[in-house]
């Protein structure tokens, strides 16, 4: 495709793709609209969003407000989304990023119908646990304004008017009516108890502050408080305490799972708006970013464990809480060494067969069988690494000594006496897991990717430098264990060995580079004539952000931990 005679022919090249097509980041109509699109979604998925989920977790009722300054973000950002689109021609037919927008967005549209739903139901029936107050509490916020307001007029009408017995004619008459609100006692003929039979007792109060705020609106009777009242009178009678427990689990679950598909939606945002992973080049493109997102979210993991984010596993370099402590789910949790094996495993295992998708059909390369040679690399390591996580497995290696403890296989000779009673006693070191087979295996394959030969001079550099950032969280994780095996943890707080940081460091950044160093990306960075050196300076600034950012976040959700915690 021909442009403007005062671009050079090197960037011109960069704006069309191997087919010939034009993308949306060479395309110079309405790049305002494209640019806003771009600015809101940063803001409402890396800086709103996070906050949010934070808050949420930590049960906060800060959450609600934080949800929606990330629901207008997102919404602007669709809005400019879908003027630009309407705006400019279709530059990538048939993109995954459209799908995936609209798809997540709908999820958390979802999300925030369930908690809706979680807050009406478990204030309505007026018999939910502790725990489903404390859900409720992160999904909408009651000022104490409102409530002392409520207080007040409810104590003036019951000291003005008053009781009527349950039975009296004049009950449920008038809207003011205090049969309707009184809590009286009175036994009669229908509740021999005392107790009011139409409603919960709890929910009394919940049906008066609706009743409040309708008042309040100018008692329109088509106001949205009279859905609000409503809803809370007969959703007990519509969803079950275990469709509400249900709700409050994908919710939970939702939660956990926006970030991850929100980094999905943005790495097909970044393929769709730069034109890249046309035709079969598609599947060059899928490898790395998937491998190399992986690596990402494995640093993320990897300083979450640091900040003490699983503590309550035992990840968090600590001793593993009891059962009594943390409850049977949260003890029964494999330890962290034993999941990254099992990843390894699972990538060994899946990847054998996905090799060889970009040729398929065509006669195997050396390259191509290199690669699965690095596949079952990692099926014989990551298995490796779960028998050394196993209790029984290591049991039965002591069997050769274990033997000589019973009394029917003592020799003669043997003086009970002489060995002291503490040598039979475990060592220290195995209350925590030291399993070096997933450093081991990530060390061997930054070894083999910093030597890896390619095309050009740029993507060797390029595949150079996170292979060696991938060797350097090899070797800062055996300075942990050296740490941990001269210094076993004896604390449920989190150790915080300061080598992890650099671990998390360099998983974050090795993952980035790595997502860049497809055969696309190098190709428009020989264009616009950048160097590896660019790449790498860009990943290493936008890594220490990204990781002081996610500490902030981390510290807001434990102050509002506290802070619901107090209440």
């Amino acid at each position: 495709m021909a442009t403007a005679s005062a671009e050079p022919a090197l960037i011109t090249s960069a704006h069309v793709s191997s087919d010939g097509l034009q993308s949306y980041f060479g395309y110079s109509t309405d790049t305002g609209l494209i640019h806003a699109h771009i600015v809101f979604m940063v803001i409402a998925w890396i800086f709103v969003l996070p906050l949010g989920l934070a808050l949420s977790i930590a049960r906060s009722r800060i959450a609600i407000p934080v949800h929606c300054i990330f629901a207008i973000a997102n919404a602007l950002g669709l809005l400019t989304g879908t003027i630009y689109n309407n705006r400019t021609p279709d530059l990538y037919p048939n993109n995954a990023h459209h799908k995936l927008g609209w798809w997540i967005t709908w999820i958390f549209i979802t999300q925030a119908i369930m908690g809706l739903v979680g807050l009406i139901s478990s204030r309505s029936s007026g018999q939910g646990s502790v725990k489903e107050e404390q859900t409720s509490s992160a999904y909408i916020p009651i000022s104490v304004e409102a409530m002392a307001q409520l207080q007040r007029i409810h104590s003036t009408q019951t000291e003005s008017e008053p009781r009527l017995f349950s039975g009296d004619s004049g009950q449920g008459t008038e809207r003011a009516s205090s049969s309707l609100k009184s809590d009286s006692l009175l036994p009669t003929k229908e509740h021999p108890d005392g107790q009011l039979g139409e409603r919960p007792d709890d929910s009394t109060a919940d049906l008066e502050f609706a009743e409040l705020l309708e008042h309040q609106e100018g008692g329109n009777q088509h106001t949205p408080f009279t859905l609000i009242r409503y809803l809370m009178r007969y959703f007990p009678t519509i969803i079950s305490r275990r469709m509400r427990r249900i709700s409050e689990l994908l919710y939970d679950i939702i939660d956990r799972l926006l970030l991850p598909l929100g980094f999905v939606t943005f790495s097909t945002g970044v393929v769709t708006y730069g034109g890249i992973f046309r035709g079969g080049h598609v599947f060059n493109g899928l490898a790395h970013f998937t491998k190399g997102g992986i690596f990402v979210w494995y640093g993320f993991l990897t300083l979450g464990r640091w900040m003490g984010c699983f503590a309550d596993f035992g990840w968090a370099w600590n001793v593993k809480p009891s059962r009594a402590l943390v409850g049977a789910r949260k003890a029964s949790v494999p330890s962290a060494e034993f999941v990254e094996s099992f990843v390894i495993f699972l990538y060994g295992v899946t990847n054998v067969f996905l090799e060889h998708l970009a040729a398929w059909g065509g006669a195997w390369t050396a390259q191509d069988l290199e690669h699965v040679s690095i596949s079952v690399m990692f099926f014989g390591g990551g298995l490796c690494g779960m028998l050394i996580e196993s209790k029984g497995l290591r049991d039965l290696l002591n069997s050769s000594i274990m033997k000589s403890r019973s009394p029917y296989q003592m020799p003669p000779s043997w003086n009970h006496d002489a060995d002291d009673p503490s040598s039979w006693n475990p060592p220290r070191t195995y209350k925590f897991s030291m399993n070096p087979l997933p450093g081991l295996i990530i060390l061997l394959l930054g070894l083999m990717m910093s030597s890896h030969h390619q095309s050009s001079m740029v993507s060797t550099m390029v595949h150079k430098q996170w292979g060696m950032l991938l060797v350097g969280f090899a070797l800062a994780r055996a300075v942990t264990y050296l740490i941990m095996y001269l210094s076993p943890p004896s604390s449920l707080f989190p150790s915080r060995p300061p080598s992890e940081l650099v671990s998390s460091f360099c998983l974050i950044s090795g993952g980035l580079i790595f997502m860049a160093s497809n055969k696309d990306t190098v190709a428009v960075m020989e264009a616009y004539a950048l160097d590896a050196m660019f790449v790498f300076t860009v990943t290493m600034g936008l890594t220490a952000f990204i990781m002081a950012w996610s500490m902030l976040v981390v510290g807001v959700k434990g102050w509002a931990t506290r802070r619901t915690a107090v209440r």
